[in-house]
């Protein structure tokens, strides 16, 4: 259930799991709970995010050693960690992770089309706007904003640390 186990994001799915009153076995996967991108910088990522994009801080969380090091199976792991959400939504979040231990790598490349790239998808009112808004703050662009049918304009960009980001104007 994610990295944060303990009485954090992953409450929402074992709330939902004892409310809803679903049995063992009826169903393995109950809701998507979070998208987690790596980041050089915790603090700038979390500026870029709640500033840029709007989202808003759920908690703020240090984790090393122990249990976190077993998880991510790294010895001594240290990290610090941010997860973001949507005002008035209890969905979805976004997890953002600094590791100080180890330290994180490079991206091996910028490239879409490689095994394990992914991206995060958001609906957007105004995606002039909003992407204008981003390349001022440090993102980086693939392509314009481009209607790919009636009423739907898409483009892709990545934050400042490499993560790709989809957004979708479908007003």
């Amino acid at each position: 259930m994610g990295v944060f186990a303990d009485r954090g994001v992953s409450q929402i799915a074992w709330t939902a799991n004892r409310n809803n009153g679903w049995k063992k076995g009826s169903r393995m996967i109950i809701r998507m709970n979070h998208t987690g991108f790596i980041v050089a910088d915790l603090d700038k990522s979390v500026e870029f995010y709640l500033n840029v994009m709007g989202l808003k801080m759920v908690r703020k969380v240090e984790r090393n050693g122990g249990p976190i090091s077993q998880v991510l199976n790294y010895p001594d792991t240290h990290i610090k960690a941010a997860l973001l959400g949507l005002e008035g939504e209890e969905g979805h979040i976004l997890e953002i992770i600094q590791y100080i231990n180890p330290p994180s790598a490079d991206r091996p490349t910028e490239e879409r089309a490689v095994l394990g790239a992914s991206h995060l998808a958001f609906n957007v009112t105004d995606i002039q706007e909003t992407f204008a808004k981003m390349l001022e703050a440090g993102a980086k662009e693939l392509n314009p904003p481009v209607e790919v049918a009636p009423g739907r304009i898409v483009c892709y960009l990545q934050d400042p640390d490499g993560n790709w980001i989809e957004l979708l104007d479908i007003s």
